[in-house]
C-alpha cells in the first residue's frame, strides 16, 4: 500500500469524524430541546407515574396471594433477580449530587430492595434446609 493511499484514507477518516461530530452536536441540541419540553410537562408525568404505581401494587398483591406453594421457591428466585435490577436503577436515581426527591426515592428503593434480596436468601436457605436428611447421633460417624 502506498503512502498516498494511506494519507487519502486518513483524510477520509478525518472528514467522516468531522461529519459525525456535527451530527452529534445537532443531536445534543435536539435532546436538550426535548428535555426542556418534558420538564414543562412534569405534572402529567407525575399523575401517570402514580397511576402505574397504584395499578402495579394491586396486580402484585393479587399475583402473590394466588401463588401455589409449589411455585414459591421459583417465585422467590425471580423476585431476588428483579430486586437486583431494581437496585441498579435505584443507584442511578440516587446518584445525582444534589438532594432531590428522586435521590430520596432512590435511597428508599435501595433499602427496600436490599431487604427483599437478603430476606429472600434467608427464606430460600430455610426452605432448602427442610429437604436435607436429618442425621441422628452416631449414624454420621459410622459412614
Amino acid at each position: 500500500m502506498a503512502l498516498n493511499d494511506i494519507i487519502s484514507g486518513l483524510n477520509g477518516i478525518a472528514a467522516d469524524q468531522h461529519r459525525l461530530s456535527a451530527l452529534a452536536e445537532e443531536l445534543a441540541k435536539q435532546a436538550q430541546a426535548v428535555a426542556g419540553q418534558a420538564s414543562s410537562a412534569g405534572q402529567g408525568f407525575f399523575i401517570t407515574g402514580l397511576t402505574v404505581f397504584v395499578l402495579a401494587c394491586f396486580v402484585g398483591y393479587y399475583v402473590v396471594w394466588r401463588v401455589t406453594p409449589a411455585l414459591h421457591s421459583p417465585l422467590m428466585a425471580v423476585t431476588n433477580a428483579v430486586s437486583s435490577v431494581i437496585i441498579v436503577g435505584a443507584l442511578l436515581a440516587a446518584g445525582p449530587v444534589e438532594m432531590t426527591a428522586s435521590k430520596i426515592m432512590g435511597l428508599a428503593a435501595i433499602a427496600l430492595a436490599s431487604i427483599n434480596i437478603f430476606g429472600g436468601f434467608i427464606v430460600t436457605q430455610r426452605m432448602l434446609a427442610m429437604y436435607k436428611k436429618k442425621t441422628v447421633g452416631n449414624e454420621k460417624a459410622k459412614k
